[in-house]
């Protein structure tokens, strides 16, 4: 026998070989008759991103478009917030006031048109992490520092909202115009905060031994200090000046000049899906770039129809189809804005200088304003 005869035989005795194994390993009757989906990445039946399976569950990275299919669907956002911040997020029956209330009520707005389709939820710090990983809450605008840390592990932080610092609060009759006139001071500070880490590296930095009262929740924290438990209490600034200004005599209590750390605060998102915190960045990115374009509450419903200017006309959704890019309706920031204001009107409602807290703009202004401050707002086209 020649040897290209032998190799043609080789040849197909190789190919009978391999139809065998593969009639074996691939049995039509262990073949599903349709699509399947991985354990992993199977949704349950019972589960949603309200109604964690448990409470301990790892997070998990949710399918793109999950969380704003889930709130349609639900036909109400939950939204994480403090709850007791005064100017911030205090709830009142079934609603919310203040300035992180007012971006709950945006993105509500941005989805369904109706600022009132929204469940606040309060967390306390400890809760916020995994309140985002067991998809307890849609989102959480929570007065939550942006760290590397939370942004590999809890969320996706959303663009800064308001940037704030670490301070701390002292009763006048303490004597302390230092952090080191408070060596040997009781401080209160609640747990599970950047606060808590800020003030054991500043001390310790500084060499001040201070004994700490650790709390879990911001009323006990407040009261304690109110009692005199703590000759000291620190948070951000401005939580400071929100729990001061309900005192009995807030006078009696001012803040050290020093500030500790950065605490840029913004919106949360759960890890994973991009297409859900693409709704709440560019909710907040409207605002800010609609009190660039002088839109506001009383004007913007105008703007489709009276501007001649193209980036007010796509932010308001009169050109291009910008929202469909969102899974939004095209219109969608002209109900934000309907809803809540530009940036500069929900500041200046809930915490500016005519309201309780007295805060000035200073970081939190524009970019671009006669006192420059860090917002801004990328191209919206």
């Amino acid at each position: 026998m020649t040897r290209s005869v032998l190799f043609r035989v080789g040849l197909v005795v190789f190919a009978l070989l391999f139809a065998a194994c593969q009639q074996t390993t691939a049995s039509p009757s262990a073949a599903p008759s349709g699509p399947t989906q991985s354990a992993a990445t199977s949704p349950s039946a019972d589960a949603s991103p309200s109604e964690p399976a448990s409470a301990s569950a790892p997070a998990t990275a949710a399918p793109a478009g999950a969380v704003l299919d889930a709130v349609k669907s639900r036909g109400r956002l939950i939204c994480g917030i403090n709850g007791s911040l005064t100017g911030f997020s205090v709830i009142e029956g079934t609603g919310a006031t203040g300035f992180d209330a007012d971006y709950c009520k945006a993105v509500a707005a941005a989805v369904f048109g109706d600022p009132d389709a929204v469940e606040f939820r309060a967390v306390n710090a400890d809760q916020r992490g995994p309140a985002l990983q067991t998809r307890e809450v849609d989102v959480l605008i929570r007065n939550t520092t942006w760290t590397v840390t939370r942004d590999t592990t809890w969320g996706l932080f959303g663009p800064t909202t308001f940037y704030d610092g670490q301070g701390m609060m002292v009763r006048q009759s303490v004597g302390a115009s230092t952090l080191e006139d408070l060596a040997g001071s009781t401080i209160c500070v609640q747990s599970g905060t950047t606060t808590e880490l800020n003030l054991t590296d500043r001390m310790r930095e500084l060499g001040v031994t201070f004994t700490p009262q650790v709390f879990a929740d911001i009323d006990p924290t407040y009261q304690a200090y109110d009692e005199g438990r703590c000759d000291a209490v620190t948070s951000d600034r401005s939580q400071l000046v929100s729990r001061r200004s309900g005192f009995a005599n807030p006078s009696e209590h001012i803040l050290l000049d020093e500030v500790m750390s950065k605490e840029p605060l913004g919106p949360v998102t759960p890890l994973g899906d991009d297409a859900w915190f693409n709704v709440v960045k560019w909710t907040v990115f409207a605002t800010i770039e609609a009190e660039e374009l002088g839109i506001t509450q009383a004007n913007v419903a105008d703007q489709a129809g009276t501007s001649t200017n193209p980036v007010v006309l796509r932010l308001v959704g009169a050109e291009g189809e910008l929202g469909a890019q969102l899974g939004l309706e095209n219109d969608w920031i002209v109900d934000v804005i309907t809803a809540v204001g530009n940036y500069g009107e929900i500041f200046e409602r809930n915490v500016g200088p005519d309201t309780p807290l007295a805060l000035e703009r200073g970081q939190n202004n524009l970019w671009n304003a006669d006192e420059p401050g860090l917002l801004y707002a990328p191209p919206y086209r």
